[in-house]
C-alpha cells in the first residue's frame, strides 16, 4: 500500500506562514524553510518585546513626570515620596499625562503635597 501524505494539510501549514511573512524581503518571504525560520523568530522578537513596551513607556513616564515636578522645584523622588505619605494614588501614566497635557492640573497635584 502506498505511503499516504495529508498534501492538502501540509500545503495550508506552508500557506499560512507564508502569508505571515509577506512584506519580507526577497527570500524571507516566499521560500519555505527561510520564511518558517524569519517567522519562529518573529514570534520570539513579538514575545520579548511585549515585555520590553511596558519598560520602555514605564521609563517615559518616570521621565515626563519628572521634567514636570523639576519646574515646581521638586524632584521624581521627592515628588513620589510626598504623594505616598499624602496617601494620593496616581499611577505614573496618569501623572505623565497631567504634567504633558495638563500642566494646571499637575500644577494643582505637585501643591497639594507641598
Amino acid at each position: 500500500m502506498p505511503r499516504s501524505v495529508n498534501s492538502v494539510a501540509s500545503r495550508a501549514r506552508r500557506k499560512k506562514i507564508l502569508k505571515q511573512t509577506r512584506g519580507n524581503f526577497l527570500a524571507r518571504a516566499n521560500v519555505w524553510t527561510v520564511a518558517k525560520n524569519t517567522y519562529e523568530k518573529g514570534l520570539t522578537y513579538a514575545y520579548r518585546d511585549r515585555k520590553t513596551k511596558k519598560r520602555n513607556f514605564r521609563a517615559l513616564w518616570i521621565q515626563r513626570i519628572n521634567a514636570g515636578a523639576r519646574l515646581h522645584g521638586l524632584s521624581y523622588s521627592q515628588l513620589m515620596g510626598k504623594l505616598a505619605v499624602a496617601k494620593i494614588e496616581l499611577n505614573r501614566k496618569v501623572l505623565a499625562d497631567l504634567a504633558m497635557n495638563h500642566p494646571t492640573a499637575f500644577e494643582a497635584v505637585v501643591k497639594s503635597v507641598k
